[in-house]
């Protein structure tokens, strides 16, 4: 599984190698395409257990978001060459187009599981529903999977693009993380 993934992966990062010069070039329809290989072309990404929506995100974390990929500050392997292949204007664009667009809908668990201990912390960022709002991306909806791993990474200090997701992490438990994920995946 692991091997397929890798391959699949590296298959569409050599893809977005070759594109990027034109990338840099291209209208924005053309870049708009480029990201729904894997966030989607109505919204729902080709694996959301590690790739997170984009559609209806908060422009203001998605711009910044791709300013982080582009600087290095927040690492990927098929992000951040993509963003560095974007110029200013372009990254305004892209965050001003995905965010007017509708967050995909997904079918709501039809009892939402009790708020677990320490969410109340998230609302005051990620706003009292958790659809985000400036500059806090929208939590709700999200896959267990990837919000887990994000948490993880903000706990262990892998992802250091925010000054305050990391000492919040490392304040919570494994299994405090895992409640909160798996609550937000549900909303």
């Amino acid at each position: 599984m692991l091997t397929r993934v890798f391959s699949m992966v590296s298959g569409v990062a050599f893809g977005f190698a070759i594109a990027l010069p034109a990338l840099a070039q291209g209208s924005i329809e053309a870049k708009v395409q480029l990201c729904a290989t894997c966030h989607g072309d109505k919204g729902t990404p080709t694996d959301p257990k590690t790739i997170p929506p984009i559609w209806g995100q908060q422009q203001s974390y998605l711009m910044k978001q791709l300013r982080d990929f582009r600087s290095g500050e927040r690492k990927s392997d098929i992000m951040s060459p993509i963003a560095k292949g974007l110029v200013e204007g372009d990254l305004r664009k892209l965050a001003a187009y995905f965010a007017a667009k509708t967050w995909p809908a997904r079918q709501a668990s039809a009892k939402p599981p009790a708020p677990p201990k320490g969410i109340d912390q998230c609302r005051a960022c990620h706003q009292p529903n958790f659809e985000g709002g400036m500059p806090a991306p929208r939590l709700a909806g999200l896959s267990y999977e990837y919000l887990v791993g994000e948490m993880r990474e903000f706990a262990t200090d892998e992802r250091p693009n925010n000054l305050d997701m990391p000492k919040f992490m490392r304040a919570l438990t494994e299994a405090e993380r895992d409640a909160i994920a798996r609550y937000l995946s549900a909303l």
